[in-house]
């Protein structure tokens, strides 16, 4: 039998500080490893939240998920992960991507981004590293910099949110881990493996092993009760995420590509969304099995041990329904037995 995963939670930066140092220690009570923040452009930063959550807890990893280089210089990502890995002492990660097209537009060009990418990997990683940096890059580049205060261990890890074979080969090249959206089907895992293999073989490294997956979660005694009930998280974030990678071809690629679903059924279940009908009356039960965990307690874990067969360390799980705090519980502490 395939061992599950470690297990995270998603928190963002649409929450209170103090809610999220709440949900930290919960999740921490209950054998989850790391929490991940997601800082969206235009909400709360994270990092209030992020160093909340250290100062109320003792274990669990801290991870940002992520900051993208077009609204932070990556001296500065360096900067505040430092910082934060010194509040925590030592369970800090930083995860780097390049963010949602057309997010980003509203504030910076959507361009040059894999060298953008490349840039903040060469000089945010070697700071983690307490090294010294020169880097004269395309986009960005450092002259003689080092963190000028001491980090409390070797190195902060940073891991790579990447969609596209780019990116993909990059975070093989340089990260120590990936990051794998919300809405991307189990296939991708095994293809995204394949691909930061190649670019790790191109420089002589081991790709990444720490291979982290979000999907949305409901747990219910009952298991048809649970899959009716995440349908509506599967259809507002495959609606808005189908709308906002449309200049990403890549990122609609990790999508919709072989996810088991009849490509007729996804093509018609699309444009139902997008024409405002309910998710629960549009998506069948295909679309569970490809981008969400939902079932009883056991049928969630026994989903959470196909995902890791693909590869999976880690699932961040976001729990929707009726009582996501007690199914948070009930989730952990079975996975924990």
């Amino acid at each position: 039998m395939t061992e599950l995963p470690s297990f995270a939670i998603r928190l963002h930066g649409g929450m209170d500080s103090r809610v999220c140092a709440a949900a930290a220690q919960h999740a921490e009570q209950h054998g989850f490893s790391t929490v991940w923040f997601a800082e969206n452009p235009f909400q709360r930063g994270v990092l209030l939240a992020a160093a909340s959550c250290a100062i109320a807890t003792e274990t669990i990893e801290i991870g940002i998920g992520v900051f993208n280089p077009f609204n932070r210089h990556p001296t500065l990502m360096a900067m505040e992960i430092g910082a934060l890995d010194e509040l925590s002492n030592g369970r800090a990660i930083l995860g780097i991507g390049a963010g949602v097209p057309r997010t980003i537009g509203k504030f910076a060009s959507f361009e040059n981004v894999a060298n953008a990418m490349r840039d903040t990997i060469s000089i945010a990683g070697p700071l983690l590293a307490g090294e010294e940096v020169v880097h004269a890059g395309k986009i960005f580049s450092a002259d003689h910099i080092k963190l000028a205060y001491e980090l409390p261990r070797q190195r902060v890890p940073v891991y790579f949110a990447a969609m596209g074979e780019r990116m993909l080969r990059l975070c093989g090249e340089m990260g120590d881990g990936l990051l794998i959206s919300n809405m991307c089907p189990p296939s991708f895992t095994s293809r995204a493996i394949a691909i930061m293999a190649d670019g790790a073989g191109a420089t002589g490294k081991s790709p990444p092993s720490r291979i982290v997956k979000y999907v949305p979660c409901v747990v219910s005694a009952n298991g048809a009760d649970a899959r009716k009930a995440v349908k509506p998280a599967i259809g507002t974030m495959l609606a808005a995420y189908w709308e906002a990678y449309q200049p990403t071809p890549a990122a609609l690629s990790a999508i919709g590509d072989d996810n088991g679903i009849d490509p007729d059924n996804f093509t018609v279940s699309m444009q139902r969304l997008g024409s405002g009908e309910l998710a629960e009356e549009v998506l069948d039960d295909s679309f569970v099995t490809a981008y969400a965990v939902a079932g009883t307690v056991e049928q969630c874990l026994e989903q959470c041990r196909d995902l890791a067969a693909t590869g999976v360390t880690q699932m961040t799980v976001t729990f929707h329904g009726e009582a996501p705090e007690a199914s948070m519980a009930r989730f952990g502490d079975a996975a924990k037995s």
